[in-house]
């Protein structure tokens, strides 16, 4: 068996064995496959796709390319949630704490922000003294003491898919629906759960434009998890616009608190209960859907959500002073109201637009050693479809440069479009798929 023959056979739109796939993914991983070669099969299945056949088999030999975190000592229904990215996006910080304090262990490695996406991980390290890098035995233990723990990819995890996510961007071979979904699925069954809950965004500011290939890449997971034995759910989100006010690391901690603490921002409210639902669904912990919306809903008003993630920053180092006061997080040097220009209703705020400019601003990265600067970003006083008054308040922008200032003020009120006629509030839940859905 060698490479050129398995190159030459997806070239041809054939169908690749398991063994073919392992043994490339064996040897690339181990650096005996070039680059070059590498590209020429990822392009080759770019352009030919793969069977489902095919996608569980690569999913399988890049998950078992490196470590395989083992959770089976939390049960026999350990569920994962994963987000495939947005902007405003600060679900797993609400959420998680939520539903670990409803009895279900949480043990969560997140990844870091790159581009216009933003990372969970670096929004927990905006908290001062939060350790997100721990020992695999400490993040175990921290499960088991007090359960939950949040922290970044410490393991060697799925290290295959690493390598070809990287080749994939350079060869303009990111799209492709067979290699995406391989990409997540390998990433939560190497992370050690066996029910994986999706949340698969739409929009503008995903890497799903549309509604019709979210459904696409949902239904591959979906047939992923079934033929590697994981019970997976997907639900379709909205990220045509930022989801909830707070754009930016510190800005997002600190608008999560306010949510645990009962100051709920609507749509962040419509995905933490239907991701929340169903992931107690999924724990065996409740079958019904609205019962377990107000089982999650009653944590929050008793506060035991806010206390489970007081808990969890305290034991990982955190200074809980900030989440007692969040006055005392830093503040950016300039911050700075942007204005209507005109009156009306807001019609579009381009989420990918807002994701880009916090980059700009140094809220995110644009290579993976940028620094983030945690206490820049923006803040909207308006959602899509509320009604605005020329020179009324749309936005806040905190920046540390003042030079960023004139320039996002100028960017922004060009994204933010604002027309005379009536725009009806976008739905914040798109759809969901489930593995009783036919498929």
């Amino acid at each position: 068996m060698n490479i050129l023959e398995i190159i030459a056979k997806k070239r041809d739109a054939k169908n690749l064995s398991k063994q073919e796939i392992e043994f490339f993914i064996k040897e690339y991983t181990q650096n005996n496959i070039t680059d070059y070669q590498a590209a020429a099969l990822i392009m080759a299945i770019y352009i030919n796709g793969m069977n489902d056949e095919e996608i569980v088999n690569l999913t399988l030999a890049m998950a078992n390319s490196g470590e395989v975190l083992d959770l089976s000592k939390f049960g026999k229904n350990v569920v994962d949630k994963h987000s495939t990215g947005g902007v405003g996006d600060k679900i797993s910080l609400i959420l998680l704490p939520i539903v670990a304090s409803l009895g279900i262990p949480v043990a969560k490695m997140s990844g870091r922000g790159l581009g216009f996406t933003g990372g969970t991980a670096d929004k927990l390290e905006a908290i001062p003294g939060y350790k997100t890098q721990v020992d695999i035995n400490t993040f175990i233990q921290n499960v088991e003491n007090i359960g939950i723990s949040m922290i970044t990819q410490t393991m060697n995890l799925a290290p295959a898919d690493k390598k070809i996510y990287a080749l994939r961007d350079t060869i303009s071979c990111v799209d492709s629906i067979p290699l995406i979904a391989s990409s997540i699925m390998s990433k939560k069954i190497a992370s050690g759960a066996n029910k994986i809950i999706l949340d698969v965004t739409v929009g503008s500011g995903a890497f799903m434009k549309n509604k019709e290939d979210a459904i696409k890449l949902s239904k591959e997971m979906i047939k992923i998890g079934k033929l590697a034995n994981r019970e997976t759910i997907c639900i379709l989100t909205n990220m045509d616009e930022p989801l909830g006010y707070a754009v930016g690391n510190s800005l997002e901690v600190i608008e999560s608190i306010e949510f645990l603490k009962g100051k709920m921002q609507e749509d962040v409210k419509q995905v933490v209960l239907e991701l929340g639902a169903y992931m107690l669904k999924l724990a065996g912990k409740g079958e019904d859907i609205e019962k377990n919306k107000k089982r999650i809903l009653e944590n929050i008003e008793n506060g035991k959500a806010y206390q489970t993630f007081i808990e969890m920053v305290k034991n990982q180092g955190g200074d809980i002073s900030y989440i007692e006061d969040t006055s005392k997080f830093e503040k950016s040097k300039y911050i700075e109201p942007v204005y209507a220009q005109k009156s009306g209703y807001i019609h579009e705020i381009n989420a990918e637009k807002i994701g880009e400019l916090a980059c700009s601003l140094g809220a995110g990265r644009i290579k993976k050693d940028d620094k983030i600067d945690a206490s820049v970003g923006i803040i909207f006083n308006k959602k899509v479809s509320d009604r605005v008054k020329e020179n009324d308040i749309v936005a806040y922008i905190h920046a540390n440069k003042l030079e960023d200032i004139k320039i996002a003020k100028e960017k922004l009120i060009n994204i933010i479009k604002i027309e005379e006629d009536y725009k009806e509030c976008p739905n914040v839940i798109l759809g969901k798929i489930t593995n009783i859905s036919n498929i």
